[in-house]
């Protein structure tokens, strides 16, 4: 007598996809890392503002950063 053909008794798709599941997916248990606490540096506003020329070239002369010269003068100014 001849034996019967083999059978599978289970598809080869359902068990790679049940085999990709089992190795993506993350344990219910596992904790997210905390994330990281973002400190964004205080808003600015942006302004149109008058000024000598004289005063606008004193603060310009050293360069690039005039602007921020500007503003710690005024902080300074203004007891700050």
């Amino acid at each position: 007598m001849s034996r019967p053909p083999f059978r599978r008794t289970s598809d080869p798709r359902q068990a790679a996809e049940a085999a990709f599941k089992a190795a993506t997916t993350k344990p219910a248990d596992a904790e997210a890392p905390p994330k990281p606490k973002v400190s964004l540096p205080p808003a600015r506003e942006l302004v149109s503002l008058r000024i000598d020329r004289d005063v606008l070239e004193h603060f310009q002369e050293d360069g690039p950063g005039w602007q921020e010269r500007i503003n710690d003068a005024l902080r300074r100014a203004i007891g700050k």
